[in-house]
């Protein structure tokens, strides 16, 4: 399938930029605008197959910019997911869900909430593939249905964060994940430890999954990378 292009509209340049790197790394081509004639403007011309849409953006509101891309027929089946301040009440959530938003998120939100908005949206319009119900690499077989994980067929025991922090790893495998995007996606904002937790999570899940733990290569002074090859010996 393609990769999906996403228009990503914010006049918070700091936002904007954190919105921008998180979606990069999750493989989407990215947009972005700081405004509402350029939203309307890139979108009409680039048609992007989604819009994240910022309700305050000075001037003209997220709400006329939402109104005018879903009365005209070129951009009007382009899905807007808007982002609203915490202080919006359930009213003006209405009004947006009422002029064509297809969802919205609130702020402050976890990134890892957007992503899945994100691929839940773009799932039901047939632009990403329904994730697997498990992964498997070697003889290592991570059951996403059961919330288990298996090696040699045998099961092995992972506290929850373990098996999140195995789960982000095995579907970037090959990929450098740096400490500070492994815990925004697996512990969130909300958690303010060190990331020493992390080492420490990989180490016990290195030791839980035996020679096959050895896939799990330190990447020193970013973070960690599972090897996805043939065998470890």
């Amino acid at each position: 399938m393609s990769v999906a292009k996403i228009l990503v509209v914010d006049d918070e340049p700091e936002i904007l930029l954190l919105i921008k790197e998180t979606l990069n790394k999750e493989g989407f081509t990215i947009i972005t605008a700081r405004n509402a004639d350029a939203a309307i403007k890139i979108t009409k011309e680039r048609k992007p197959d989604l819009v994240i849409l910022d309700l305050e953006l000075g001037g003209i509101s997220g709400w006329d910019v939402c109104k005018i891309l879903k009365q005209d027929e070129d951009t009007r089946d382009i899905p807007v997911i808007m982002i609203t301040a915490k202080h919006v009440n359930t009213d003006d959530v209405v009004k947006g869900l009422d002029i064509g938003a297809d969802d919205y998120v609130i702020k402050p939100f976890k990134l890892s909430i957007l992503v899945a908005r994100i691929n839940a949206m773009l799932r039901r319009r047939g632009m990403i593939e329904k994730p697997p119900e498990a992964i498997e690499v070697g003889t290592i077989r991570l059951s996403l249905d059961e919330h288990q994980v298996y090696v040699h067929g045998k099961k092995i025991i992972l506290t929850p964060k373990e098996f999140n922090l195995l789960s982000l790893l095995l579907k970037k495998k090959g990929r450098v994940l740096n400490r500070a995007y492994l815990m925004e996606n697996v512990w969130g904002y909300e958690y303010f430890g060190t990331t020493r937790t992390i080492d420490k999570h990989v180490e016990n899940i290195r030791r839980k999954l035996g020679k096959e733990g050895r896939r799990i290569e330190t990447v020193e002074g970013i973070g960690y990378r599972f090897i996805d090859t043939e065998s470890i010996l």
